[in-house]
């Protein structure tokens, strides 16, 4: 069963999910977050209060519209495109993140996000 999310960065939203895994309950119990991202190639990534290990979703190669937990900086990753280490098209993260979840709509728009904007993770209402 997933838990649906809401993602708002500057003055966009997006509706997301986060899967049933360990990691993603969590996160789920903390929601609210919110931070100030730092973009690296095509993935934004904003640091939580919440240290996780690597569990049995972690990889190092993912998806467009992947949200993960990386556990070397504490951060919550959004992938919308390649970053400095992928190759072709493979996405590949700085290292290996834990598989939250899934962005449903289209990631593009994130393009425009820059260091320092405000992002904010939290449970629609209808949760």
């Amino acid at each position: 069963m997933s838990i649906k999310i809401k993602i708002i960065v500057a003055d966009m939203e997006f509706n997301a999910e986060f899967a049933d895994t360990p990691s993603a309950k969590k996160i789920i119990d903390i929601l609210p977050v919110k931070g100030k991202v730092s973009r690296w190639g095509d993935e934004i990534y904003f640091p939580i209060p919440l240290e996780l290990p690597l569990d049995e979703t972690s990889r190092d190669e993912v998806e467009v519209g992947d949200i993960g937990y990386w556990p070397t900086g504490r951060a919550i990753c959004i992938f919308f495109g390649p970053t400095p280490l992928s190759e072709g098209d493979k996405i590949k993260p700085a290292s290996a993140v834990n598989i939250l979840g899934k962005v449903l709509d289209n990631t593009r728009p994130l393009k425009k996000v820059t260091d320092g904007t405000l992002i904010k993770i939290i449970l629609p209402k209808e949760n």
